[in-house]
């Protein structure tokens, strides 16, 4: 996407006056939480249980409340009206929450005209090139491309964190996932730190640098190795962005979350936590939200009914 065309969405979308929101006087920010229908094997993809994971914590958290819902979609519209912030940890391109059903992407583009934040998590972050993909840079900053970006599994050392509320009291962590990078940002944005471009400040918030060994690997689909992901060797990739656009709502991608387990690290799990509630315009303390730890029982519930593969 050309710098006109991602200045001309972003405008158009601070046009739109700001619709009044159940936050405001006072009321707690409401997040309305999509997970996607059921997809990989057993503890990969497990949107359900893992927003369930997350709404059980967020529901500590004093200032927010959290509408959840299952299957890729919301039961009722209207519960959109008095949002502040939608995030989707869910499937991509065909198989994305807003792409699924006739008339969900203009319903998307109402809510962020009107400032609603907007975030997708894993899989979510991938859509397609054309069209959609434009209105997702200018919503989020950056998406998965297919044959651009790439999708190893691979364990990201998180060893500098920026100054941003998602990062509030995050301690450097690594982990393995499959973890995308070489993403399709807007123009002008990219890893190398917060750049501000047509009222849209732009914050790479987890950035990691794959090994050579991880730019030739063979990747998850298409299988590669593709000689550009190659040419970049030694380039800091980023795993996670945000996003605050000119129509006062903000964005993020979160390109981890393909393991369940992964939700058991604490640093892992502060991050999103920090997210979701920054998204929602919650104030993020300076030591960030803490959150309970994540058992092996707890892990194992409400896993998708899958079979083996």
């Amino acid at each position: 996407m050309n710098r006109s065309t991602f200045l001309r969405l972003a405008l158009a979308a601070s046009a739109t006056p700001r619709m009044s929101s159940a936050a405001e006087g006072g009321k707690p920010r409401k997040l309305v939480l999509i997970a996607g229908q059921p997809s990989h094997p057993p503890m990969m993809h497990e949107f359900r249980a893992g927003t369930i994971l997350l709404e059980k914590r967020l529901r500590e958290i004093p200032g927010i409340t959290v509408d959840r819902h299952e299957m890729g979609w919301v039961k009722d519209v209207k519960t959109f009206d008095d949002a502040d912030a939608v995030v989707c940890f869910s499937d991509g391109n065909g198989r994305h929450p807003v792409l699924q059903g006739e008339g969900r992407l203009a319903v998307m583009e109402q809510l962020v005209a009107r400032g609603v934040g907007f975030g997708c998590m894993h899989y979510g972050v991938e859509v397609p090139k054309e069209g959609v993909g434009d209105k997702f840079r200018s919503w989020i900053g950056g998406c998965y491309e297919h044959a651009f970006s790439c999708n190893p599994i691979w364990q990201a050392e998180i060893d500098k964190l920026p100054e941003h509320p998602i990062t509030r009291g995050v301690k450097p962590f690594a982990i393995k996932d499959e973890w995308y990078f070489n993403m399709r940002f807007a123009e002008g944005f990219d890893a190398t730190g917060p750049k501000e471009i047509g009222g849209v400040k732009f914050t790479p918030v987890l950035v990691a640098r794959p090994s050579d060994t991880v730019r030739e690997g063979r990747y998850v689909y298409p299988k590669g190795p593709y000689p550009h992901i190659q040419e970049a060797k030694g380039r800091d990739e980023a795993l996670m962005w945000s996003v605050e656009r000119p129509d006062g709502g903000r964005g993020f991608g979160f390109t981890g979350g393909h393991f369940h387990k992964n939700w058991q690290d604490d640093q892992f799990r502060k991050t999103i936590i920090n997210a979701l509630c920054w998204i929602s315009k919650v104030e993020v303390p300076k030591d960030g939200f803490s959150s309970a730890a994540v058992s092996d029982a707890e892990v194992m519930e409400n896993l998708d009914p899958k079979e083996k593969r």
